[in-house]
């Protein structure tokens, strides 16, 4: 039996980084942001945690070094990374994960399953703030998303659960 592999997934940062992300990617195994990353600063908070940090390239992003699309390997699965999902789901992959709507998603379309971890900053459609966990072993998934809220206590912001 494979360790599970645990994911850190958050998407549309849009310039600001709550200090409670940095907390919670301290626990994965890797990171993945999904676009609309919109400052690389953000990147170098992620880069700080020591895990290895996957990103895609957003709508909002300028930085054109950055793949529009990343096709992984975990636990047996093929995943696909993007910013804005595709109309049809693709046939060639198992998971595709996705930001830009802002609305958490968890729905699985013509043997695709869509994960959309929500947005850190400007949550859509009364959706809270949000990023999410996906774990990974022997060809299984486990999503969770992870509601943000910044709440001082001792001056340190806390994920509610």
């Amino acid at each position: 039996m494979e360790k599970p592999r645990r994911i850190f997934v958050l998407a549309d940062t849009h310039n600001k980084f709550p200090a409670i992300l940095s907390i919670l990617a301290r626990d994965a195994d890797e990171i993945w942001h999904l676009g609309d990353v919109c400052a690389e600063r953000i990147l170098d908070e992620l880069l700080a945690t020591g895990r290895p940090v996957k990103v895609v390239r957003g709508n909002c992003d300028s930085n054109f070094e950055w793949p529009l699309v990343v096709d992984l390997v975990r636990g047996g699965l093929k995943i696909r990374l993007q910013h804005i999902p595709p109309e049809q789901p693709p046939d060639d992959v198992a998971l595709l994960l996705h930001g830009h709507t802002h609305v958490p998603r968890s729905e699985k379309r013509g043997g695709v399953l869509f994960l959309n971890p929500g947005c850190v900053t400007r949550p859509n459609r009364g959706s809270p703030a949000s990023a999410a966990w996906l774990e990974i072993a022997d060809g299984k998934v486990n999503w969770r998303l992870v509601p943000l809220r910044q709440e001082v206590d001792r001056n340190r912001p806390r994920a509610v659960r």
